[in-house]
């Protein structure tokens, strides 16, 4: 393959975004099954592909975890700006500065944020935490509504009385969503950091060279 080809620039988050959406699929279509199944159960009609595409159990399910994969990337982004571990990869060395805390210098292929200057900026200095800020919170918001959706059609399956948003907020329900999600993912950085301090990855970024001592930091 020709290193100038669009693959081989792009392959890394090609293969990524076919692997997200390959798993997707593969969630919609068992959740769909899943779903009907337990409508089946309660005496209730089947729901086609694309009402399922609306319903509370995919919103729920989906953003469900979006939100805590945006979450995890926004808080891992802010907590190794200041935050050490000695010895792993993924941290920042333990003295000095680095390339990625100066301050930006205009020059012809800089960014238009960092030849713009002032407010624009200022943003562009942030952006990569805000991005993850604001995607987290419209997972949130929309795992929230799929949640409520699916809880209430529970409730009149039931024939008990659907809840309010303001109610919701406070059933023990939705927070379990997403705390058992959000656990998930510190574990996950968390083992990635401690890990490699004494494992490696030959060819990996996310791994120090194979024959760089324990307690250095790269």
């Amino acid at each position: 393959m020709s290193r100038s080809s669009f693959f081989y620039r792009n392959s890394l988050s090609i293969v990524l975004i076919a692997l997200m959406l390959c798993s997707l699929l593969g969630q919609f279509f068992t959740g769909w099954s899943v779903e009907n199944k337990e409508l089946a159960e309660n005496g209730q009609k089947a729901l086609t592909l694309t009402q399922y595409i609306y319903s509370g159990h995919f919103i729920q399910a989906t953003f469900e975890n979006w939100e805590s994969e945006f979450l995890q990337m926004m808080l891992y982004v802010l907590l190794t700006i200041s935050l050490r571990q000695k010895g792993s990869s993924e941290s920042k060395s333990m003295e000095g500065k680095e390339d990625v805390d100066r301050e930006p210098i205009v020059h012809p292929k800089a960014p238009w944020p960092v030849k713009k200057g002032g407010i624009w900026l200022k943003i562009y200095k942030h952006s990569l935490s805000l991005a993850f800020g604001i995607l987290f919170l419209a997972s949130f918001i929309l795992h929230f509504y799929g949640s409520l959706k699916d809880f209430n059609n529970e409730q009149i399956m039931n024939d008990k009385p659907p809840v309010s948003t303001s109610q919701y907020l406070t059933e023990s329900r939705f927070w379990f969503e997403s705390f058992q999600n959000w656990q998930s993912e510190f574990l996950a950085v968390a083992s990635l950091v401690i890990l490699s301090i004494w494992f490696r990855e030959k060819g990996s970024p996310e791994s120090k060279p194979v024959d760089m001592p324990y307690d250095e930091t790269p």
